[in-house]
């Protein structure tokens, strides 16, 4: 990995690309940190620490903190996978949705386009709910005097919807200009920019420096430890052999190879759990904008908590196969073998092969999808029993999101290296 990366900076148009991921990744914390006008940032900062609850703790985690401090980007990346999100299961309800799927680079960017539009409408709703939030009884923020309270309320709400579109923009810039996949790298930012002051509250816990000390390098050291079977998770395949017909072409006998088609184990990746998460923390979106007592006891509840980890690991499953269902098309997969001459050794073709493939992706998408759902909800339950705050920010969902990006965008990285080695060979 070390080496991709030296590798990557000595070619000109890579480095300016990883310096141009990096400038908008360092833009995107600083206006994290940014206020918006017309908010008294200390007395937030304390109101907002009094008040707590887990389901705004969590989307502050989602947020990189911007939410606590109030910031223009305080509604973070959420507005848009909650888009991202409708518009997901839009293509299997809605059949002209389904269609724009299927229409190539076209009906992409009509479901990007109307991904837009969705963001922004979720981002105003949200902004006004978290005005009303923090207007009332339970954090008591007064704006400023100098201005019209109404005309203050209209500038926190723009702002805060300005944010998410801005955030927005500059993710869709990494990931046309830059490297990686924009959206699940701003997320990645979100999340470990949280871990220097987990480290620093875990090791500052209680009154015994060194048991504080102890129990943070163990449970860094156990963090380390399970990262290497993460990533063997993560490549984990399932091969289905694939053997050609041989058949002549002119003089020349072609086909007669044999290959795979490889099938991950975890072939949703982390999407599985960031559905699940902006999922089961909507309801705290939703009474942050009623601010009604039994909807925030609700949001709170399945925030955390025994139903908090059924429901999590339900919907990790859940989305896992959803997910898995609309990369892998059966159908297709057959058709196109059987066009090129290929079939599964002791499978007919046609419909045989397509209920072959079709049970090997069930089976193997359960493991992957359990796999996953337990790294998400065990570092949860101990948290819930330990109450450190290292195993909150370095949690299942936070360790598999930061690997499966980092692996994601090291693969593209190394891919666009092995392109521009290509075209200096040919040149």
């Amino acid at each position: 990995m070390l080496r991709s990366i030296v590798e990557a900076f000595k070619v000109k148009e890579l480095r300016n690309k990883i310096l141009f991921t990096l400038a908008i990744l360092a833009l995107y914390r600083l206006g994290s940190f940014i206020p918006v006008p017309g908010i008294p940032f200390k007395a937030f900062a304390d109101a907002y620490s009094e008040a707590g609850g887990a389901a705004m703790t969590m989307i502050d985690v989602f947020s990189g903190g911007a939410l606590s401090n109030f910031s223009v980007f305080a509604l973070g990346i959420m507005p848009y996978i909650t888009a991202s999100i409708i518009m997901q299961l839009m293509q299997s309800v809605i059949p002209a949705v389904g269609r724009w799927a299927r229409e190539g680079e076209t009906g992409r960017k009509k479901i990007t386009q109307t991904t837009r539009w969705l963001t922004l409408g979720l981002g105003l709703i949200n902004a006004v709910g978290y005005l009303l939030l923090f207007q009332s009884d339970r954090y008591g923020l007064t704006f400023t005097t100098e201005m019209p309270y109404w005309l203050t309320s209209v500038l926190v709400v723009f702002t805060l919807v300005a944010g998410t579109a801005f955030i927005m923009w500059m993710g869709e810039l990494i990931t046309q200009r830059g490297v990686g996949n924009g959206m699940s790298l701003i997320i990645f930012t979100s999340i470990i920019s949280r871990v220097p002051s987990a480290i620093f509250s875990s090791g500052t816990s209680t009154d015994d420096a060194g048991m504080n000390i102890a129990v943070t390098l163990l449970i860094l050291a156990v963090i380390v430890a399970c990262i290497p079977a993460i990533i063997f998770m993560e490549r984990a395949q399932r091969r289905i052999p694939v053997s050609y017909a041989k058949r002549v072409q002119g003089r020349k006998m072609m086909g007669g190879q044999s290959t795979y088609i490889p099938l991950k184990v975890n072939a949703a990746g982390v999407i599985p759990i960031i559905f699940a998460s902006c999922l089961i923390y909507f309801p705290a979106q939703i009474a942050a904008l009623f601010n009604v007592g039994w909807l925030d006891a609700f949001a709170n509840a399945i925030s955390s908590g025994w139903l908090n980890w059924i429901l999590t690991f339900g919907l990790i499953i859940f989305f896992a196969y959803f997910y898995t269902s609309m990369v892998f098309n059966p159908q297709e997969l057959s058709d196109n073998l059987q066009k090129q001459g290929g079939f599964v050794p002791g499978i007919r073709p046609g419909t045989a092969t397509v209920n072959y493939i079709k049970n090997v992706i069930n089976h193997v998408t359960l493991p992957g999808a359990m796999y996953i759902g337990a790294v998400a909800v065990v570092p949860s339950i101990l948290f819930a029993f330990t109450n450190n705050y290292l195993i909150q920010a370095f949690g299942g969902t936070s360790i598999l999101i930061m690997i499966g990006v980092a692996l994601d965008t090291m693969s593209k990285v190394e891919s666009q290296l092995k392109m521009y080695n290509y075209d200096g060979f040919f040149k």
